[in-house]
C-alpha cells in the first residue's frame, strides 16, 4: 500500500514542525494563532517531555506522567495546528516534500527539531546492557533494572553474585550522569536502608565514570570539585580519565580491569538524530545540520534546523550547547524568522542568551552558574527546584512535581518505587534460564522500535529468611 498525499490549503502557508521537544513545540506555540498560516506539528510520540527531569523517574521520585505531557492537549485552541503521530523516513529538500511511513506531505516552511539520541561510540551492542536515558521508555527500563537489582540481591544466598546486584556503573559525568549516580547512591542509603532484611542496601557501590580529565567540564572548577566532594559524601566513587573498554550483561571494562556489575547506565556520548543523514546536506561529526545565521540550512533558505538537530557557532569556535534553554530559544527564532519571510521582512540572526546552568547532586546538594555568579549547596538546590518546577508545562505537572518532592524531602520516601513489568527477572545473566514472561513489553528505542532483549531470563534464585 503506497503512501496517500496529504492535501494542504493554497491560500494558507503551510509550515511544517518535526519533533514536539523543546525546540520544535516552542516553535509550533510562536506560530500558533497567525492568520493565514498553516501548521503542521509531527512527532512519532504523542507527549512532550521535560527531559531534564526525567533521571527522577529513572529513580522513583516522579512518575512518568508528572514530567510529559500530551502534544496534542497544547494546541486544542488553535485551529491552525495540526498534530500528526508519525516518524518521519526522508525529507526532499529540492521538492518541499517529506514522508512518513504513509504519507507524503508537501511544505512551503520546514523547521526541523528531531532532537538527539545516544551514541555508543561505534559500539551499538552496548546499549542493550547499558540503557541511555532520553525516553519515558528508557526512564523506565532504568528504574526497573535499578529495583530489581536489590530485589535480586534481597533474594542470592551467593556473596559474589549480591556484590554484583549491589554495584552500579554511570557511564558519562555530565549533569545527566552525576545526577542519576547521585540519586542511585542517594535511594539506596536512605529510602531503601530499611526495606530489606538480608541485605544493607546501603552498602550498594555506585560508580560515576568519566573519560575527561574532571565531571561536569561545561562548570567552573571550583563548581567541579564541589560536586566530587558531595558526590564522594554520598557514597558514589568517581574515576575520572578513565575509558570504557567494553561492556557486556556481566558488567564493565574500564582500564584493563573487569567489574562485576549487573546494572550499567550510559549518560556519555550523544549524536543527532539520523534524519540528517537523508538530507543531502553539511553534517558534523555528530550528525548535526550545519546551519547559516539565521538558523536556515545553506541553500535551503526556506528549511530550519534547531535544538540538538542543529550546528551553531557561536562565535570563537563554540557551539550553542545541547540544553532546553537554547532549543527553546532556537525554536522561537526560527519560527520568528519563517514570520518576517512571509511578510516580506528582513530575518534575525540568532543570537544564544546563556541564562546560566544547573546540576544536582542529591537533597540540598546543587550547584548554579547563572550569568557569573556560582551557588552551591542548599541555596543552589531551591533554585534548581524553583527553576525546573516553573519550566513545567501545565498547573497540575507543577502541583504535582511540588507535592512528590516535599513528600520526598520530609520522609525520604518514593512513591514511584514500582516494578511494572512481569519482565524483573531480565538482565541477570546468573543461573539457569527460563522462558521469557512477558516478551511484548520490550522497551522501546528512540525510534520507537522495540529494543533487542534477551529472550530468555533467568530463574529467579530461591527465598531466603536470614534467622
Amino acid at each position: 500500500m503506497g503512501r496517500r498525499t496529504v492535501e494542504t490549503s493554497p491560500d494558507r502557508k503551510t509550515v511544517v514542525v518535526v519533533g514536539g521537544g523543546f525546540a520544535g513545540l516552542t516553535a509550533a506555540r510562536e506560530l500558533a494563532g497567525v492568520p493565514g498560516l498553516q501548521v503542521i506539528l509531527i512527532d512519532q510520540r504523542n507527549h512532550h517531555l521535560f527531559q531534564p527531569l526525567l533521571y527522577q523517574v529513572a529513580t522513583a521520585g516522579l512518575n512518568p506522567s508528572n514530567i510529559a505531557v500530551p502534544i496534542r492537549a497544547q494546541f486544542s485552541r488553535d485551529e491552525n495546528v495540526a498534530v500528526h503521530l508519525g516518524r518521519i523516513e526522508a525529507v526532499d529538500l529540492p521538492r518541499k516534500t517529506l514522508c512518513t511511513a504513509e504519507v507524503e506531505l508537501s511544505f512551503d516552511y520546514l523547521i526541523l527539531a528531531p532532537g538527539a539520541q545516544h551514541s555508543y561510540f561505534g559500539k551499538p551492542e552496548w546499549e542493550e546492557h547499558a540503557p541511555g536515558l532520553k525516553t519515558i521508555e528508557q526512564a523506565t527500563e532504568i528504574r526497573r533494572r535499578i529495583l530489581s537489582a536489590f530485589e535480586h540481591a534481597e533474594n542470592e544466598p551467593d556473596p559474589e553474585r549480591q556484590r554484583a546486584h549491589l554495584t552500579f556503573v554511570v557511564v558519562g559525568a555530565g549533569p545527566t550522569g552525576v545526577e542519576l549516580a547521585g540519586a542511585i547512591a542517594e535511594i539506596s542509603r536512605t529510602v531503601l536502608q530499611r526495606d530489606f532484611r538480608r541485605i544493607d542496601p546501603a552498602s550498594a557501590r555506585v560508580l560515576l565514570v568519566e573519560a575527561g580529565p574532571r565531571v561536569l567540564s561545561s562548570f567552573s572548577p571550583e563548581l567541579s570539585q564541589r560536586v566530587v566532594r558531595d558526590l564522594r559524601e554520598l557514597g558514589v566513587e568517581v574515576r575520572t580519565d578513565c575509558k570504557v573498554e567494553h561492556i557486556d550483561a556481566h558488567g564493565v571494562h574500564l582500564g584493563g580491569e573487569a567489574l562485576a556489575a549487573r546494572s550499567v547506565f550510559w549518560a556519555a556520548g550523544v549524536q543527532a538524530s539520523s534524519l540528517g543523514a537523508t538530507l543531502g546536506v553539511e553534517l558534523d561529526r555528530a550528525g548535526r545540520v550545519k546551519v547559516q545565521p539565521d538558523l536556515s540550512i545553506a541553500g535551503n533558505p526556506d528549511v530550519f534546523a534547531v535544538g540538538d538537530f542543529a550546528h551553531f557557532e557561536q562565535g570563537e569556535g563554540r557551539l550553542v550547547p545541547g540544553v532546553a534553554q537554547a532549543a527553546i530559544q532556537m525554536g522561537r527564532a526560527a519560527a520568528r524568522n519563517v514570520l518576517a519571510s512571509i511578510r516580506g521582512q528582513a530575518r534575525s540572526p540568532f543570537v544564544y542568551r546563556d541564562k546560566g546552568s544547573m546540576a544536582t547532586v542529591g537533597k540540598s546538594r546543587a550547584i548554579a552558574e547563572i550569568r557569573g555568579l556560582k551557588l552551591e549547596g542548599r541555596i543552589a538546590w531551591f533554585s534548581w527546584l524553583f527553576i525546573h518546577v516553573m519550566a513545567l508545562i501545565g498547573f497540575r505537572n507543577r502541583a504535582s512535581v511540588v507535592a512528590e518532592w516535599v513528600w520526598n524531602y520530609l520522609f525520604s520516601k518514593r512513591g514511584a518505587r514500582l516494578i511494572t513489568t512481569t519482565r524483573w527477572r531480565l538482565h541477570d545473566p546468573t543461573g539457569p534460564v527460563a522462558s521469557n514472561p512477558d516478551p511484548a513489553a520490550a522497551p522501546a528505542r528512540e525510534d520507537g522500535t522495540a529494543a533487542s532483549v534477551a529472550a530468555s531470563a533467568p530463574a529467579a534464585p530461591s527465598f531466603q529468611v536470614s534467622k
